[in-house]
């Protein structure tokens, strides 16, 4: 069995623009398909209202979505689960920057 070998350092660059995994999926699969939310809804099975919240930053993917994403847009779910992750941290770490001051 292989396992995956995890950096304890793992980092993106922090200059890089801070973007949801939802602008991911609009701005990087659906606009250059030219699909919309119920299309993309209809292809993975995740129901369109869950999408909609999805691409609007009031839901985080699950490993449900991530796996039906990745089966669909050719990535893996792990990219999904991680992009959702580092946003997620980010957004804490923008959140505790400004309750320290």
């Amino acid at each position: 069995m292989e396992l995956i070998q995890l950096m304890p350092r793992m980092d993106v660059d922090p200059s890089q623009h801070l973007r949801s995994p939802g602008e991911v999926l609009l701005l990087d699969y659906m606009l250059p398909a030219t699909m919309n939310h119920q299309q993309l809804a209809r292809r993975t099975g995740i129901r369109a209202p869950h999408l909609r919240e999805f691409l609007t930053d009031a839901r985080s993917v699950s490993p449900r979505q991530a796996m039906r994403l990745a089966a669909v847009l050719d990535t893996s779910p792990l990219y999904w689960l991680m992009l959702q992750a580092r946003y997620n941290l980010a957004r804490e770490v923008q959140r505790n920057v400004v309750l320290c001051r």
